[in-house]
């Protein structure tokens, strides 16, 4: 699911997990059959200098532009960024960090430090090194309240003086220290403890990029996000520079000179935005070089001339989410309600109301499946089978309301106080579904009245993704209910996303033992891998049981690539914090 929300590293599953995805869900599907079998990667040829090539950025909203990835949480954003936006670590195909990479990560247990160190030659687009304060100032970036980042999460709190910090009481952040000074290229985490997960990409604990100090440091940290160094200018030390942005539409992007991996074959990277409804047709009409294929169009486009399809299943998931309370900025943690109105009857009957399976098979022609636990299958052993999830059953979905009390009156079941009962379901425009997403939420519509819920959409119709967003970031009123997606950490640890500690939390729900078991998941113990897996396991099960977050279905992501190019590939080794290496793409002579 490339979805337009994101969060640390972006994911993706080798060859072999793709087949056995498709081969487990897809049994009697031709079309999954087909997705199963393209390649990761286009095929290899000589490549030759030159060129432009234009880029599709599929969406039905301009592009918000924040070109800073402490600050920018869209999807969207971050695609369009791809070209110059480079992690500080590579990986292995795992997601393993190794040494590959702009920066080396060395992580000493007794110490409890992690040490960064930038390569030499890795420079900025206006030729400056990378330094040490360029490590750290990303950090400050994240933690100051007045740049109102959406990525601060307690997890940072491992690296000493983080919260502080974080909380105005400190000036600087104490447990980052700078060996070589400000200038060198040595950044020194000196930590409470290490993590399991710090050797892999996307763990949250250890931020993966830089961020220019040099070029943003006289911009006050509360104009940052509307600057424009940030909006209009941006620095990156990736293979290319921004040449030019169209304000919400495109932005086209030349060679940086500096480039500490060589010059990059390309002349020219256009990103452009296009409507979902007209991706077939720009595929078919070779109108982009690079097109992500919209699976409900799968059948107009499959027999495509002068395209290469490469695809993966990507790390990633749709969920139904309940609002159960609030974030307290001035604390920084979620609040949930004590008496919320979307109780956990009213949520498993929702999710077993639902008619997942049927809806994948019938708009998205078998290219997108049914989830059952909030853990992917690509996780290996971390994914527990057992969990079977929310399968359709409108019996069950209707015994746990009566049992609860939600009787009927009428047409629509009360609350059990015998109160008239209304849910608001916020849902929001998808680039992946276009627009049969109109009609995929109407059938989950009816499928909640049919067991008497009276589910109302907000507003009468989808939200525009920039707005819905800014809705669910911000608990605004009058939301009871809304579906999103996220795109995951290729590290599993679930912290970052689902504890009290963190804004992308976005139901609020917190309770002692979620707390309890994220803790253990991430603690000292689970240096053992059996302990750790154990804990996932349980992790899943009481996600299942609670229903704060209802998994729902994970898709192929298919891309159509000009079969003139090489060096395409979405391979995770061969990829960058989950994104296109663009210095390896090229014409073929």
């Amino acid at each position: 699911m490339k979805t337009n929300k994101i969060l640390g590293s972006i994911g993706v599953v080798t060859a072999a997990a793709l087949t056995l995805v498709a081969c487990g869900k897809s049994n009697n599907d031709d079309n999954t059959k087909t997705a199963s079998k393209f390649p990761e990667q286009a095929p290899v040829k000589t490549a030759k200098q030159g060129g432009t090539i234009k880029v599709a950025e599929e969406t039905d909203t301009p592009f918000t532009g924040i070109f800073n990835e402490e600050l920018a949480m869209s999807q969207i954003d971050s695609d369009i960024a791809s070209p110059g936006q480079e992690s500080l670590f590579d990986t292995d195909d795992h997601y393993k960090i190794n040494d590959k990479g702009p920066a080396t990560l060395k992580l000493d247990r007794k110490a409890n430090t992690a040490t960064i160190t930038v390569k030499k030659g890795v420079k900025w687009s206006d030729g400056k090194q990378v330094t040490a304060k360029d490590v750290e100032y990303a950090y400050e970036i994240i933690a100051n309240k007045d740049t109102q980042s959406q990525r601060y999460s307690s997890q940072f709190n491992v690296i000493k003086g983080m919260k502080e910090y974080h909380e105005g009481k400190a000036k600087t952040i104490s447990g980052i220290e700078m060996p070589d000074g400000e200038n060198g290229r040595v950044a020194v985490l000196h930590c409470t403890e290490l993590k399991p997960g710090m050797t892999n990409a996307g763990n949250g604990y250890i931020w993966e990029m830089a961020a220019p100090y040099h070029y943003l440091k006289d911009v006050p940290f509360k104009k940052l996000q509307s600057s424009d160094q940030i909006r209009k200018k941006p620095l990156y030390f990736g293979p290319y520079k921004v040449q030019k942005i169209v304000r919400g539409q495109s932005v086209s992007w030349v060679p940086n000179k500096y480039y500490w991996r060589g010059k990059p074959k390309l002349d020219k990277i256009i990103y452009q935005v296009v409507s979902p409804n007209s991706a077939s047709q720009s595929i078919k009409s070779q109108k982009f070089d690079v097109t992500r294929v919209v699976n409900a169009q799968w059948n107009q486009v499959k027999n495509s001339k002068g395209v290469n399809f490469v695809a993966t299943v990507p790390l990633s998931y749709y969920y139904l989410g309940f609002k159960v309370g609030k974030w307290d900025g001035k604390q920084s943690k979620n609040v949930m309600e004590k008496n919320p109105k979307m109780t956990k009857p009213l949520r498993q009957a929702i999710g077993y109301a639902m008619n997942i399976n049927a809806v994948d098979k019938r708009y998205t022609q078998g290219l997108s499946f049914q989830v059952p636990t909030l853990i992917p299958a690509q996780f290996g052993d971390y994914f527990d089978k057992d969990v079977k999830g929310y399968s359709y059953n409108l019996k069950k979905a209707n015994e746990i309301l009566d049992k609860a009390g939600y009787k009927k009156k009428g047409k629509w079941r009360v609350q059990p106080n015998g109160k008239p009962l209304t849910i608001n379901y916020l849902a929001k425009t998808n680039a992946q579904l276009g627009s049969i997403k109109e009609s995929i939420t109407q059938n989950y519509i009816q499928q909640w009245h049919k067991i008497g819920l009276n589910v109302k959409m907000v507003g009468g119709r989808l939200t525009e993704m920039n707005s819905f967003y800014d809705k669910v970031q911000h608990d605004a009123a009058g939301i009871d209910m809304f579906d999103a997606g996220w795109t995951l950490s290729s590290e599993p640890s679930q912290t970052q996303l689902y504890s009290e500690g963190t804004m992308s939390n976005y139901t609020r729900f917190v309770t002692p033992e979620n707390n309890k078991l994220l803790e253990e998941m991430d603690s000292q113990k689970a240096f053992n891998h059996k302990y750790r897996v154990q804990k996932f396991h349980e992790w899943q099960q009481y996600m299942f049981d609670q229903a704060y977050v209802i998994p729902m279905d994970n898709s192929y992501q298919i891309d159509a690539v000009n079969n003139k190019l090489t060096g395409y590939s979405l391979k995770p080794s061969l990829m960058n914090n989950g994104h296109q290496l663009w210095g390896r793409v090229a014409f073929a002579k």
